[in-house]
């Protein structure tokens, strides 16, 4: 897997559905200049090799840690996902919340995306086939184990006691319907699975690592800040 890392201590990239780390591109280099980045593109996208292993969330997140370990990065990392990638850093922080630093979720997959008015039987039949068509294999099937994934995060708590940023877009959907709204309130309702989360709204569509990466990179920014205050010892108390 060809992967991006600059020298410091701190943050995990993950590309949504379809995405590689080209995703990163405006983010990587101003993160870089403070701690250390690694980004990378998941089997089956740009020049990693072919997916073999099952594309549910639980497999990506195991890929990842053993990845992150190959490269002697060592834990808490401040994790950054965007869209799909959102939610399997939920799930990361779910699973190991020891691992974690922080987390910054940039319009991300809320754990039932595809649940209720969002279900992929009320797409509007452009966007079956438009996904269908534009789809990898690879993207195709982590689509088809996304419910899976949403199924794994719920059954874990939430990460508590750490960072938890949630960028939004806030440029209207120009088609108003069940399915949008329903993806609004999604939106809204990732707030509420990180108790204690500070969510941003940004004046971008969902491409926000590529419309306003600066949003981006000041809450990296903080949630590194943040983080790092939080792992400092208490101040010495002076014994008389």
């Amino acid at each position: 897997m060809p992967a991006l890392t600059a020298s410091g201590n701190g943050a995990s990239l993950e590309s949504g559905l379809g995405g590689t780390m080209d995703w990163w591109a405006k983010v990587f280099p101003e993160v870089a200049k403070e701690t250390m980045v690694f980004a990378y593109n998941r089997p089956g996208y740009g020049e990693s090799e072919r997916a073999v292993t099952p594309r549910d969330g639980d497999h990506v997140v195991d890929e990842l840690r053993a990845l992150l370990k190959s490269r002697n990065l060592t834990p808490p990392y401040v994790l950054v996902g965007h869209s799909l990638g959102g939610l399997y850093m939920q799930l990361f922080a779910r699973r190991h919340p020891d691992e974690v630093a922080a987390l910054v979720l940039v319009d991300s997959t809320h754990p039932e995306q595809f649940k209720g008015a969002g279900a992929r039987e009320n797409w509007p039949a452009w966007a079956r086939v438009g996904f269908g068509l534009l789809l990898s294999e690879t993207a195709e099937t982590e689509l088809n184990a996304m419910d899976a994934t949403g199924v794994a995060v719920l059954s874990l708590p939430p990460l508590e006691g750490k960072p938890v940023f949630v960028l939004s877009k806030l440029e209207p959907m120009q088609e108003k319907s069940a399915l949008t709204i329903d993806a609004n309130e999604k939106r809204k309702d990732i707030v509420r699975l990180h108790p204690g989360a500070k969510q941003i709204w940004v004046d971008s569509g969902h491409a926000i690592p590529l419309e306003k990466p600066e949003a981006v990179i000041q809450a990296i920014r903080e949630a590194l800040r943040e983080s790092r205050f939080a792992q400092m010892p208490p101040p010495a108390v002076p014994v008389e």
